[in-house]
This record gives C-alpha cells, structure tokens and sequence, in this order.
C-alpha cells in the first residue's frame, strides 16, 4: 500500500501571517498620534469633546484619563468682561470730554465770527485745533498780537480741562524767508509753535509743561497747494492737537506716537523739535488782568529764535 504523501504547508499562508497585527499596530499609532496632535491644537470644547468619546470608548463610561487636560480655564469670562467694559467706559469718557471741548470751541467761533481764522476737528487721532496765522501772527512774525487776545485765553482753558498731552506745530508755506532773525522757514514755524504755547501757559499757570511739545514744520506738512495765494493762507497755521489716550478696544495710547497726522507727511527726521520750559508766571500782565498778553512770552527782539546749534553763528 502506497503511503500517502504530506503536502507541504502553502508558503503564501505562512508569509501573510504577519500582516493582521501590523495593520492592527499602524492603526493604533495613528489613533495615538492624531490624540496627540488633537490634544496640542485644542480649545477647551475640542478637549472635551475627545476625552468624553475617549471615556466611552476605553472606559465605559468611568472616570477617564483625559479629564483633567487640557487648557487652563481659570480665568471666568466675567473678569474679561469687566476689564473690557471698564476700558470701553474710560473710552467713552474721554470721548465726552473731547466732544465737550470741541463745542465749546465751535460755539466761541460761531459768535465771534472767527470760521475763516479757526477750525476744529475730532477724529479717532484727538482733537485739532488749527488757528491761520492773521489770527496770530503778523507776515514773517512769531510775536503774538490781533486776535491771540482773545483766542488764547480760550484754546488755555479748553487744555485746562482736558488731561491729554498736546502737540503745538507750526507751518509755512513754501515762500522762503531768510532774515536775521529767522533764516529760514524751519526758525519762523518752530518760534510761531513755542510762541503759542507760551501764550496758552502764561494765562494758565497750572497747565503742566510735561504735556507739551513744539514742533516746527517749515513748508512740509501742507494741507492746500502752495501755487494759489488761498493754499498758501492755508498752510500759514498753526496747529494744537490734543491726542487720545484710550482707544474703544481699551489699550492706551500713552508713550505712544501722538503726532497729529495732517497734511503731507515728512520724513521724521526733518521735523524740527524744540523742548519748551515751564512759561512760569512771567506771562501775566502788568495790569492784573490774567487774559492779557504781555510782551514777556513773546520771542525777544533780534533773538535767532529757536534754531538747531549747527545753524547758530
């Protein structure tokens, strides 16, 4: 009787063998790196949401492993909240109070006829307060006079009641000037600047001189085209911008630049600043009369005005 013979084990059967539990492997890898991956981009709602399907899934509903992760929720909304509301509430005060100003402002210049001499502006930057220069000053001059008696005392008050920092500028036109007190346009715009901040200080003692700068523009920053007479009246200005100090997200301005954006912008390196001392109280009048100019803030006779030292001779 013939034996029967063994057929051998089928060689494709014993070579895949290994395939189930690999597969199996690479699948819980997977699962593992995507949980990884979940858990170092979630929000507390996506943190949440995987541990209670992690729960329900290894767990059985039990106290699971991933309850305790996740970001940090220590912080509740409302103190958020309030921290918001608070910001937005300082916002909308110094909002008011700028609004304030600036009607008081217009109503003064509505009845004393002066809308082609003063203006006024409010916008998301501050307040601008643009005074031309026949209200100041007279043609090449930074000596106060004509109607600076009676503006002055006005613009002092308003800065009184308001604790914002304030930016005094002074601009040109393109016309140039060479005496031998202002050589050039840079002198006349920065003495115009200083020479109204003395003013607004000597009628108001109590401002603080900390607020303040002076900046000379010369013919740089011109809102009007310098080929008409009535561009060029424009651009002979003065400028006193009141800047904000809050914003309505909250963040504050303070430290910040608030150098009034008018006009055609110059590089920053041509702007002529000049550092003003406290006006004291030598502004006040021999007369007692605290709204009066005296000559004591205005620049003196042949001085070179406020000039950078390499131009000084």
């Amino acid at each position: 009787m013939a034996r029967k013979k063994h057929a051998k084990p089928h060689e494709e059967e014993a070579g895949e063998a290994w395939l189930l539990p690999y597969s199996d492997l690479m699948t819980l890898l997977l699962a593992l790196f995507i949980a990884l991956f979940a858990m170092s981009q979630t929000d507390a709602s996506k943190m949440q949401a995987l541990a209670q399907a992690f729960t329900a899934a290894f767990n059985m509903g039990g106290p699971s492993f991933f309850s305790g992760m996740g970001p940090s929720t220590s912080m509740s909304s409302a103190t958020v909240t309030s921290g918001a509301d608070t910001a937005d509430a300082a916002y909308m005060k110094e909002n008011n109070d700028l609004s304030e100003a600036k009607a008081k402002l217009d109503q003064y210049i509505q009845e004393n006829n002066l809308q082609d001499q003063v203006s006024t502006e409010l916008n998301e930057e501050g307040l601008m307060i643009r005074l031309k220069e026949r209200a100041l000053f007279a043609s090449g001059s930074a000596a106060l006079q004509g109607d600076a008696e009676r503006i002055v005392p006005v613009i002092a008050g308003v800065l009184s009641s308001l604790p914002e920092r304030v930016t005094i500028s002074g601009h040109t036109d393109n016309v140039p000037i060479a005496t031998a007190q202002y050589p050039s346009n840079w002198e006349l715009s920065s003495a115009r600047a200083v020479s109204l901040m003395r003013g607004v200080m000597a009628v108001q003692p109590s401002l603080n001189p900390a607020r303040f700068s002076a900046l000379g523009y010369s013919e740089y920053r011109p809102i009007a085209s310098n080929d008409t007479e009535e561009g060029r009246a424009q651009n002979r200005r003065v400028e006193v911008f009141i800047a904000r100090s809050m914003r309505f997200s909250g963040a504050s301005t303070d430290g910040g630049d608030n150098e009034p954006k008018t006009g055609t912008t110059a590089p920053a390196s041509t702007a002529l600043t000049t550092a003003v001392p406290a006006a004291g109280s030598a502004g006040t009048a021999a007369s007692g009369d605290p709204y009066k100019l005296s000559t004591d803030m205005r620049p003196a006779p042949q001085s070179p005005g406020v000039v950078p030292e390499p131009l000084r001779h």
